[in-house]
Formats: structure tokens, C-alpha cells, sequence
């Protein structure tokens, strides 16, 4: 595969499995395609899970194809049971069309318009889904899908291996999937749908359906489950989610995050999450010898196809202050905190969970015991300390952190 889409995808480690590769390499080197991935909207904003096929859809636009972005106001009044333990919480129709609103402006930050060729699409699958009428539906479609097919897949089959309640709701989301598929073939001639690995099912249950419906040939490709060296999950720290929304996860953090990646993850995600052509990047990777740096390459670079360039280097700029040189950057994360009530004195503990810089207090205890807690620098370790007026800076702040790498600027009002 050369100078194609499929071929960058598949030398970023982007690609896991394909219907059909050998068509569709050929198909998209003679003509401009248009290929969707679809997100439910169950907050008002993706996390960073969401990011590799963020990354993918950019790949697509980048070599001339159009992607087609489908926000699931209907699914999401279901929930997807794919890699999930439980039934999802469900949410008011109110709420989702909030998220909805939210996350696209998301991605019109991130997919450019300018090229009406290739500007996304997006489109919301309640506009057709909230339309179906049950019997017409079963006739026309239910009937190309097989119970025995279905308990086949691993959206369902590992949640009733595991004895985990598994709705009915839930168990017809892949054909609502297909569905949609099977929608945007006819509308927008959308040859291929995109995916996580746990999509795998889905995604060749709505190829087939076009198959069945339509005799014609769709496409499906997936991309790998992504794994941390360390069997965490993706994604995960101390704070929680790593949203991509600004307002709810800082660029500071969301910076921090990339920084923090471990030795053996960085190289993998520069692939994933940087867009440095492929052979320039492998030779940055082979030269250099401080893993450190390819770290902070991650960092800026994935902060800027995230926050763009200033704000990238405004992270880099306010962890060197930080941690080089001690002081406070001016893009530290900063809360604050009134005169008042810090004059009355409260409780190191308190200070550092109400502050949201750890999510139990018990969690702090144990990072306080292993001296991993400084107020202006200063390690603290008395479970009692109480943090007051004395403790406050010529700046009229105070600098708490965790560890050395997570820093928070408390400002006093």
C-alpha cells in the first residue's frame, strides 16, 4: 500500500482489522470517499479514549476523503453495550442534545471546513431512528439478523459469560448501528464505517445489512484496543476522566497527561497522537537518546492538535517554570480560596481533596505519608497541618502540590 490513507494508517499502527483491504485500497486511491465513525454523547464532553479515532478522521480528511461525523442523540437513548460491565445510565433527551451541542463544537475546532470537498459532515441518527415504527421496522429490517448470530458477538457474549444482566434495550443496539449504516450509504453514498476493535461486530453487521438490503458494497475497518504498558486504562489519573472539552480538563493538565506518558508507551503514541510525518518521526525516535524529550514532544504536539500552538507552548513554558526553576507558571491550573476562610485555618487534608487535586481523602493520606505533598515547596507530612494566612505568598497565593509533577496555583480572594 502506498501514499494512500490505508497505508499511513496502517504504518501509525492505526490499523486492526478491515471487511475487505484489498478493495478498499483500491477504491479510495481512485476516488475520494466518504467513511464515518459515530460517537454516543453521554457527557458534554469525548475523553481522551476517544482520541484515536479523532486522530483517524483527520488522517482520512488529510488524504482528501470526507469524513462524515455521526452524533448519536438516538443511540445514546439506548446505550452501547459494547466493553461495558453494566447498563449505561440513561439519559434525558434534553441533556444529550446539550452534549451534542458541545461536542461538535469539538470537532469543528478539530476537522477543518475550509475545502468543501472534504469539510465534515455531521449528522444526529435520532433524526431517522426516532422515526422508525416498530413493525415496519422488524419486517424490513429484523428479519436479516440472527439471535444466534447476535449472542455471537463480543458486545454480548462477554457480558452473559460473565452472568451480567444484558437488556433488551441494549441487545438491539447493534442493529440500530447497522442501521444507521445502512442510512448514510443511501444518503451520503458512505462506503465505510469506522471503529474501536469493540465495534467490530457492529460494524460487519451493517455491512452485511447493506449487503442484504441494497446488493451493494460497504466497507469496515477498526482500529486496536489502546493498552497502557502499566494494564491500566486509557485515559485514567488521579483527577479522573482526561476530557478534551478545556473547560472541564485544563491544557495545563491535559499537557501534563502526554508528559507523563511511560517509557514504554511514548514511542506508540507518538504514532497515535502526533500527526509528525511517519519516517521524520522514526528517525526522532531512533535519534533520540533521552526518552524525556520524546515525552515533551508528545506533550506539545498533542496539545497542539488539541489547544493549538500558543497554548501548547504556554504548558511547555509553565512546567519549565515549575519544575526547573520552582516557581509558578502563568498556565498552572489556579482555584481559589477566600480571605475569610482560609484566616480560620483549614486542614491540609481538606485543602488538597476540596481543591479536587486527589479524589479521596484517604488517597491523600497515603500520598502525605510518602512525603509526596508540598505547600510553597515545603514537604508536609503531618497529617494535622493546618494551612492559613501564614502560609500565604507574596503573590497573595499559595502553591499546593502532589507529587512532582501535579501543581495547583490557590488564589486567595
Amino acid at each position: 500500500m502506498k501514499n494512500s490513507f490505508l497505508s499511513e494508517m496502517k504504518s501509525r499502527g492505526y490499523l486492526n482489522q478491515c471487511t475487505d483491504l484489498e478493495n478498499l485500497e483500491k477504491i479510495s486511491k481512485d476516488k475520494s470517499i466518504k467513511a464515518y465513525i459515530g460517537f454516543d454523547c453521554t457527557a458534554p464532553s469525548l475523553h481522551v479514549g476517544s482520541l484515536l479515532q479523532i486522530m483517524l478522521l483527520r488522517l482520512l480528511q488529510r488524504h482528501g476523503h470526507q469524513p462524515i461525523v455521526l452524533l448519536g442523540g438516538g443511540t445514546t437513548l439506548i446505550g452501547d453495550p459494547s466493553g461495558k460491565d453494566s447498563t449505561r445510565k440513561i439519559l434525558k433527551q434534553k441533556d444529550i442534545k446539550n452534549n451534542i451541542e458541545r461536542i461538535k463544537k469539538l470537532f469543528e475546532k478539530l476537522l477543518p471546513a475550509k475545502n468543501k470537498k472534504i469539510k465534515p459532515i455531521f449528522v444526529d441518527n435520532y433524526q431517522w431512528l426516532s422515526k422508525l415504527k416498530y413493525i415496519d421496522f422488524l419486517r424490513e429490517i429484523g428479519k436479516h439478523f440472527t439471535i444466534n448470530k447476535m449472542l455471537s458477538f463480543d458486545s454480548v457474549k462477554l457480558r452473559l459469560d460473565r452472568e451480567q444482566s444484558l437488556s433488551y434495550m441494549e441487545f438491539n443496539y447493534m442493529i440500530l448501528q447497522s442501521y444507521d449504516f445502512y442510512q448514510l450509504y443511501k444518503k451520503y453514498d458512505c462506503i465505510l464505517q469506522m471503529g474501536g476493535s469493540d465495534q467490530w461486530g457492529n460494524i460487519i453487521s451493517g455491512v452485511e445489512l447493506i449487503r442484504r438490503i441494497l446488493q451493494k458494497n460497504s466497507y469496515g475497518l477498526t482500529t486496536p484496543l489502546i493498552t497502557l504498558s502499566s494494564g491500566a486504562k486509557m485515559g485514567k489519573t488521579e483527577k479522573g476522566a482526561v476530557w478534551l472539552d478545556q473547560k472541564m480538563f485544563t491544557p495545563y493538565d491535559y499537557w501534563q497527561f502526554w508528559r507523563n506518558t511511560s517509557d514504554n508507551d511514548v514511542k506508540k503514541f507518538l504514532n497515535y497522537f502526533t500527526e509528525i510525518e511517519v519516517n521524520e518521526l522514526s528517525e526522532k525516535i531512533e535519534n533520540e537518546k533521552d526518552i524525556n524529550n520524546l515525552k515533551i514532544l508528545l506533550a506539545n504536539e498533542a496539545t497542539t492538535i488539541m489547544h493549538g500552538a500558543k497554548t501548547a507552548k504556554d504548558c511547555f513554558d509553565t512546567a519549565k517554570e515549575t519544575f526547573v526553576k520552582g516557581g509558578l507558571g502563568k498556565n498552572i491550573p489556579v482555584k481559589t480560596i477566600s480571605k475569610k476562610k482560609l484566616s480560620q485555618g483549614i486542614n491540609i487534608i481538606e485543602l488538597i481533596f476540596q481543591n479536587g487535586l486527589v479524589n479521596s481523602k484517604s488517597e491523600v493520606r497515603r500520598i502525605l505519608n510518602n512525603n509526596g505533598i508540598r505547600v510553597n515547596d515545603n514537604v508536609i507530612s503531618d497529617e494535622k497541618k493546618i494551612i492559613n494566612m501564614e502560609n500565604v505568598s507574596k503573590d497573595n497565593s499559595i502553591k499546593l502540590s502532589i507529587g512532582k509533577k501535579n501543581h495547583l496555583k490557590v488564589k486567595i480572594i
